[in-house]
């Protein structure tokens, strides 16, 4: 079993930045494709960006792209989500998620794990 714990979350105005971190037990890491995904109140969750293994086949949703960078560090079983050039739109409660396998994907249910999410509040 993979325990996933979120931080970083907080609130910051329009245009700030963020980054968040999820760290993951157990020693095999390495081997779970990773993602973050945000959920806004009365809305479904949704995909915001994935990770391979290894940091390939990365993905981003679309209203994120070229804001936003995932990245990971496998030596401190850590995934990062940098947050640049927030908008009000971007405040959800953001969830890490672990999948077995080396890709990441942008479907929801194909990740196994997840964590208890962080809240990010973006004001204007």
């Amino acid at each position: 079993q993979v325990q996933l714990v979120e931080s970083g979350g907080g609130l910051v105005q329009a245009g700030g930045s963020l980054r968040l971190s999820c760290v993951a037990s157990g020693r095999t890491f390495r081997t779970y494709a990773m993602g973050w995904f945000r959920q806004a109140p009365g809305k479904e969750r949704e995909f915001v960006a994935g990770i391979g293994t290894y940091g390939g086949t990365i993905y981003y949703g679309d209203s994120v792209k070229g804001r936003f960078t995932i990245s990971r560090e496998n030596a401190k079983n850590t995934v990062y989500l940098q947050m640049n050039s927030l908008k009000p739109e971007d405040t959800a409660v953001y969830y890490c998620a672990g999948r077995n396998g080396a890709s990441s994907t942008m479907q929801r249910g194909n990740y196994e794990y997840w964590g208890q999410g962080t809240q990010v509040t973006v004001s204007s």
